[in-house]
């Protein structure tokens, strides 16, 4: 069962990080080649969307590294200490988002941001985005070590 469960939480874990490095490789630079108004309109059209598409995907990560830790760790798997490393990153990432992404990304789709500060708020959005997916990376190497 240890087994199963840690190669589902990994392949979770990869599947995360590629919409993640998806995320910052496509849609960061696309956001940065709009206008204010352009971005805050399409921002406005697409935060349900992208929240209904990451938050499940983030969640599903983090609560299968979560109990993959537990039943590895509770079996004696060789594997349990990488495992629980691999959960605490994949819940840190979780974290990040009430620590920041929740109030930026309402200031992108309801506009409070201001258009005089989008360039420098899309700028912080991008390091602490590239700072998660790190940590995001961590966490699926740690995965498969557990493996």
């Amino acid at each position: 069962m240890s087994d199963i469960l840690l190669t589902v939480s990994a392949a979770a874990l990869a599947i995360f990080l590629g919409a993640m490095l998806t995320e910052g490789f496509v849609l960061v630079p696309f956001w940065r080649s709009l206008t204010p108004n352009e971005f805050f309109a399409w921002y406005e059209a697409n935060d349900r969307r992208l929240l209904a598409f990451f938050s499940p995907l983030t969640g599903a990560a983090a609560l299968l590294a979560i109990a993959a830790a537990l039943v590895a760790l509770m079996a004696g798997h060789p594997g349990g200490l990488p495992a629980a490393v691999a959960a605490a990153l994949a819940v840190s990432v979780v974290a990040m988002f009430p620590l920041y992404f929740k109030r930026a990304n309402a200031g992108f789709a309801d506009r409070s941001i201001g258009a005089d500060r989008l360039a420098a708020e899309l700028e912080r959005w991008a390091r602490w985005h590239w700072a998660r997916t790190a940590i995001s990376g961590a966490a699926l190497v740690a995965a498969f070590w557990a493996i």
